[in-house]
Parts: structure tokens; sequence; C-alpha cells
């Protein structure tokens, strides 16, 4: 009898590679089903550098031509996707968005429902959790929190040790170092 293993691997690196802001990625392609996403197994992702980079559990996946590098982690069930850019020691987790041409980066970490989209940068030590999201064109750095149902989004910048939380809404042309929130 011969006993079948079970290969408990999401999904494998390629052989198609780019060269990423100095940084040599592997596409990788999905060895079972990730329903959550609509990720069929043999479909193929984003770029990485490293296996370490995307957890092999959880149902996290990185789509399109999302690239993540250094010694950035994705994991949980997050998913990253379109082009967004995650890099440094950034960390991305639970059930969160990142998308179009987001770049989270240093670091930074995105986690709870987080969403990051558009054209955002989320840098430093900067935490973005809850359900919030970050999008346009804003920029939360340095030891900024945005978290609860909190949106910041246009051009607004989000730094130092500020904090957005509740539902507070911080728009374009916004430029918040303090406590903002309800």
């Amino acid at each position: 009898m011969q006993l079948k293993l079970f290969n408990s691997n999401k999904y494998e690196l390629t052989d198609e590679t780019i060269i990423h802001y100095g940084h040599t990625l592997y596409r990788i392609r999905a060895l079972r089903d990730i329903s959550r996403y609509d990720v069929k197994a043999g479909d193929l992702g984003g770029f990485i550098e490293s296996k370490a980079n995307l957890s092999q559990e959880g149902d996290c996946w990185i789509g399109d031509n999302a690239c993540v590098s250094g010694n950035a982690q994705v994991y949980g069930d997050a998913w990253v996707f379109d082009d967004a850019w995650i890099s440094g020691y950034a960390c991305v987790y639970d059930i969160t968005c990142v998308y179009g041409d987001a770049w989270i980066h240093g670091n930074a970490c995105v986690y709870d429902n987080a969403w990051v989209y558009d054209n955002a940068y989320v840098s430093g030590a900067a935490r973005v959790s809850g359900n919030a999201h970050v999008y346009g064109s804003a920029r939360v750095f340095d030891n900024a929190r945005v978290y609860g149902n909190a949106q910041v989004s246009g051009n607004a910048q989000v730094s130092d040790n500020a904090q957005v939380f509740g539902s507070a809404l911080v728009h374009t042309g916004t430029y918040i170092e303090d406590k903002i929130g309800s």
C-alpha cells in the first residue's frame, strides 16, 4: 500500500521573474483553490521575493501584479492585488485588502478589516486597523494610527503620533498631527 502525502502548500514560485526596485521577485501559482478570492488551483498570482513574504496558511493571497518584497509579510486572510506594493518590514494580515497602487512600507501594519487602496501610502510605524479605509492619495506615516471606522482620503496626511478613530473623516488638504475622532 502506497501512502499519498498531502501537500499543504497553497502556492509555488514560478520561473517568471521581474526586477522591482532592485529586488528580484517571482510570480506565484496557486496549488489549491482559495474560494474567498475566487482563486483556482493553477491560477497565477502576484510577485514575491521569497516564500517568507506570503504565508502558506489561511486564505491570504497576492494577485494580479501586486508585489511583496524585503521582509514584508502577508498572512491570515489578507488580499493584496492590482499593482499594490508591500515592502520593508511591513505586515498585512487578518481580513484586509490592499489594492490599486497602494504602498505599505517600513514597519507599517494593516490589519483587522482595514482597506488601503488607490494611491494611498502607509509607512514608518503607522497602523491602519479596525474597519478603517485609507484611499485616494492619502498618506499615513510616522507613528500615526487610523482605526475604528475612520476614513482618510484625498491627499490628506496623518503623521507623527496622530490618531484618527471612531467615525472620523479626514479628507483632501488636511494634515493631522494630533487626535481626531469620536
